[in-house]
């Protein structure tokens, strides 16, 4: 329970009250306290505090009489707000509102106040980057589960709170959801949590008045650029876990230098630490640059099912030997960067390296048997850098061919299309369909992939098939291979759903190919 008042001195808003018999000092004779706070008012319960922020086409404020309906005891706005809300405050009353020029600023640092400042009171670790966030998150909650820790994960696939299973909405929830969800894990005994960090969440501040004790960067490559205007301003937004004039740069960082950018991500976190170097560790997994990384691998090796065991070696210049059971070697650096991130906190690397050891990541080359004699794998690669790299970690790992079933999302990034297709090329089989097209004409989209598949050489490309039904795509991938070949389903992996004018219609990659599998097992079709 916090009191308006002392709301209003923590982030420097002047307390209002807005409607009928409102005097000067008013405010100050309502006082009041707040339970809670939201920016939707349809989710607003008794004795929240509803933030009421300027959109692109409707102020929130306009929501005010919903808010109030509901049981809000007062509102976070601008001025520009209160003058919209009026209207309401006259027909419920007067209304105790809290106004800030930039309220949007200041979301953050008012929900951590309302729900006790949690981060403060636990170990936060935020892994961002284009790729592998969702399974060094995995990997990163194993390793410290091992330990004894109790843990929190907050991610792309699920939300987990002590072991239990809470569906994601968003990567990385918006600042009243990740502080009431922060406050709610610390209630069920939760000591670390690790957490996905996406760039949205960094520029559009979700992430804002969280502690961040470790940072941890995987690598960067073309994404979101619907939403950065080019790969500078995208690297700059995964900076602010870094930088050191970001209110959010976490205390210590853990940065993977194998690519370019990488490289950078670490000069940017020495620079927030100047001469304390414990506080920033590097990890490489490519002996081939010499990067003079704290953590290095070395002798890394797989077996026929796609687990891969290497050597890392720490800043105390002591190997341990690591394993991970997800092949590729882009998940050996996962693997290590995860293990450097719980010793970062304080964890045996021995004790992490063994919760590593056991881990599966839904939807992340995840195996599909249903006794065919080919191997069958779905993977959320949905960006050109990760799907190149999965198809080379299946190439590897195979005799056989390839084939490849995959699309691109509508409403987002249109210059990864043609790359997507371009990359699939490679494969002897590319099936090219319907991925979420959400509100964007799907044959369009298509058309994109297609353009950049067929601009590769022919002799470079295999055959290209265009299915939009994507139940349809997998099934004739299915059809199509035999023993020994390899049918990859790319794009949506984890995903329940697929996104079409709007509505989500249930769509498993997983379910259907199953499906397709068994169907043609029982036909014939497949050995």
């Amino acid at each position: 329970m916090t009191s308006l008042r002392d709301l209003a001195d923590a982030i420097g808003a002047d307390l209002v009250v807005v409607g009928p018999a409102a005097t000067p000092d008013a405010a100050v004779v309502a006082g009041g306290v707040v339970t809670g706070i939201d920016l939707t008012a349809q989710r607003i319960r008794p004795g929240d505090l509803f933030a009421a922020l300027p959109g692109a086409r409707t102020h929130g404020a306009a929501f005010t009489g919903t808010a109030l309906e509901r049981g809000a005891v007062a509102v976070l706005t601008d001025t520009a707000g209160v003058a919209v809300l009026t209207p309401a405050a006259e027909t419920f009353g007067p209304v105790q509102v809290l106004v800030h020029p930039d309220p949007r600023s200041v979301l953050g640092a008012a929900s951590a106040t309302v729900y006790g400042h949690p981060s403060q009171r636990m170990q936060v670790i935020g892994i961002t980057g284009t790729s592998g966030k969702t399974t060094t998150s995995y990997l990163v909650e194993a390793g410290l589960s091992a330990a004894g820790r109790v843990t929190g994960l907050v991610g792309t696939v699920e939300t987990r709170i002590a072991g239990q299973r809470v569906p994601s909405a968003l990567t990385t929830p918006e600042a009243p959801q990740l502080h009431a969800l922060l406050a709610t894990m610390l209630e069920h005994g939760v000591d670390t949590v690790v957490m996905e960090v996406s760039s949205h969440a960094l520029a559009l501040g979700r992430v804002a008045a969280t502690e961040f004790a470790v940072g941890g960067f995987t690598n960067l490559s073309q994404d979101h650029l619907d939403f950065h205007k080019d790969l500078d301003e995208y690297f700059a937004a995964k900076a602010r876990l870094f930088a050191p004039d970001s209110p959010v740069r976490a205390r210590c960082s853990v940065v993977c230098i194998d690519d370019d950018w990488g490289t950078r991500m670490a000069e940017v976190a020495r620079a927030a630490h100047g001469d304390d170097s414990a506080r920033v560790r590097t990890v490489s997994t490519d002996e081939s640059r010499d990067t003079d990384a704290d953590w290095s691998v070395t002798e890394a090796a797989s077996d026929p099912s796609g687990a891969q065991e290497f050597s890392l070696t720490g800043p105390d210049g002591l190997a341990h030997q690591v394993s991970v059971r997800l092949p590729g070697r882009y998940n050996v650096a996962n693997a290590a960067l995860a293990v450097a991130l719980c010793s970062a906190v304080g964890v045996d690397v021995d004790v992490a390296a063994r919760g590593v050891a056991s881990v599966d990541v839904p939807g992340r080359v995840e195996r599909i048997d249903r006794g065919q004699g080919f191997l069958a794998v779905v993977d959320y690669a949905h960006k050109p850098a990760a799907l190149e790299a999965v198809i080379e970690t299946l190439r590897r790992s195979s005799t056989g061919r390839i084939a490849v079933v995959v699309g691109a999302g509508g409403d987002r990034d249109r210059g990864k299309r043609p790359l997507m297709g371009q990359v699939a090329a490679s494969a002897e089989l590319l099936v090219v369909t319907d991925d979420n097209p959400r509100t964007e004409d799907a044959a369009s989209i298509r058309s994109a992939v297609l353009e950049g598949a067929h601009a590769v050489q022919q002799d470079r490309r295999g055959e290209i098939r265009e299915i939009a039904d994507r139940a349809g795509a997998i099934d004739a991938a299915v059809a199509w291979a035999r023993p020994g070949d390899v049918v990859l389903v790319a794009g949506k992996g984890h995903e329940r759903g697929q996104e079409i004018d709007g509505v989500k219609h249930p769509f498993d990659d997983r379910e259907v190919l199953a499906a397709a599998l068994e169907r043609h097992q029982r036909s014939g079709g497949t050995e």
